[in-house]
């Protein structure tokens, strides 16, 4: 178990930080809008809560900008927290539960909605020319989850290609690398 809160809390800081004008900006999530990236943030924090809760959604959070909810700045800040204590009770570390449509044990779950909320938070500071950091403890875990990925599950369905990173380039950056992201992806 591990507690979520650190990165849910960031993310919902970064959240709030997005400005309209932000919203049409590529991000570096191919094909996703900064608008497409909160709606699938949003989708997904609420699957993830739901896992947790062993009451799961079906379908997934795809990323659509025309379902955002015009409250995203208060809304979502809320579901990140809703979704940080449901990973509190170890009952949602415990036996099996499903998101996204894939049935995972409860503690893989946990490593996916951590891997989720970093990675996008990641995604939307640099989108947005926000600050970001992530607590090192936590970074740890989605190193740990994004090396488990092997290259048949690197099709675009949950990770594109690994980017060759340094291997004495700082966590973060190989996190990025391992999960197809360029590190050095900017706006400008």
């Amino acid at each position: 178990m591990f507690d979520l809160t650190p990165a849910a809390g960031q993310l919902a800081g970064l959240v709030r930080g997005v400005t309209d004008g932000d919203l049409k900006a590529p991000t570096p999530c191919p094909d996703y809008t900064v608008a497409d990236l909160l709606d699938h943030v949003n989708g997904l924090s609420v699957a993830f809560t739901m896992a947790a809760l062993k009451t799961p959604l079906e379908g997934t959070a795809s990323g659509d900008a025309s379902r955002l909810p015009l409250d995203f700045r208060e809304s979502m800040p809320v579901r990140l927290d809703e979704l940080a204590a449901a990973w509190r009770s170890s009952s949602a570390w415990e036996g099996m539960t499903r998101a996204g449509g894939v049935d995972l044990p409860g503690e893989v779950a946990g490593a996916v909605a951590l891997d989720e909320i970093v990675l996008h938070g990641w995604d939307l500071a640099r989108a947005t020319g926000q600050p970001f950091e992530v607590d090192p403890e936590l970074l740890q875990v989605v190193h740990g989850f994004v090396s488990s990925i092997g290259p048949d599950d690197r099709d675009g369905s949950l990770f594109g290609a690994a980017v060759e990173v340094d291997s004495n380039a700082p966590l973060l950056d190989r996190v990025l690398g391992l999960s197809g992201r360029n590190p050095a992806w900017s706006l400008g």
